[in-house]
């Protein structure tokens, strides 16, 4: 997949996101670029923003 491939689906996603009212974040952007380039899993990526979430309810105490 090209660079101009994956930018093209990161703004297809974002323009989807957008008209729900959760436009992408800088983060949510690099996150899908690093899935598309292969550099890591959809599965793994999801588990490291759960236990990236994890982590914070614990730290303010909602766990």
């Amino acid at each position: 997949m090209t660079t101009q491939d994956i930018e093209q689906r990161i703004n297809e996603v974002n323009g989807t996101m957008a008209i729900e009212g959760m436009p992408l974040d800088k983060t949510d952007e690099e996150n899908l670029r690093s899935i598309l380039r292969g550099e890591i899993s959809y599965q793994e990526m999801k588990q490291r923003i759960l236990d990236e979430y994890r982590r914070e309810d614990v730290a303010h105490g909602y766990v």
